[in-house]
């Protein structure tokens, strides 16, 4: 007899537990995208706004720096890389412990990364560097443009 009310107990703290997981609609890929905008900036502070709506020049930021000022973007502007002759591999892992620090905020938004890269990502050592758009077209040889990649 002791065992059933010990079970029973045991299966309401479960259920107590479950009912204080709060749902977040926002996070619910199934639910209607202006339903899910609607939550997250319901939920979200003033600051977490701004940080939202900012962008950091990479040479400032740090998985600390996202999560404490809730950055939304970084950037990697002409001639910003992590180390002299850095590796795919390096510009991976230093991305990666950007957005480490970005979902380890209270609400877990992820950061945006760009790149100033319009001759393709040259920052990568030993990386293709591509012919401007630019000057593609004023060669106005659109049968050769191909041939240039």
């Amino acid at each position: 007899m002791a065992r059933i009310p010990i079970f029973l107990l045991g299966l309401v703290v479960f259920w107590a537990t479950l009912a204080e997981a709060e749902y977040m609609i926002y996070k619910d890929a199934t639910k209607p995208l202006n339903s899910r905008i609607k939550d997250l900036m319901n939920r979200m502070t003033l600051e977490e706004k701004i940080g939202q709506m900012t962008q950091i020049e990479r040479g400032v930021a740090s998985a600390e720096v996202m999560k404490d000022y809730f950055i939304g973007s970084v950037l990697s502007g002409g001639g910003s890389v992590p180390s002299k002759q850095a590796s795919a591999e390096t510009w991976i892992n230093m991305v990666n412990e950007f957005q480490k620090g970005a979902l380890s905020t209270r609400l877990g938004i992820p950061m945006i990364y760009g790149i100033d890269a319009v001759h393709g990502h040259n920052n990568v050592y030993k990386a293709t560097i591509f012919p401007h758009n630019v000057g593609l077209g004023a060669t106005r040889q659109v049968k050769i443009i191909p041939h240039s990649y």
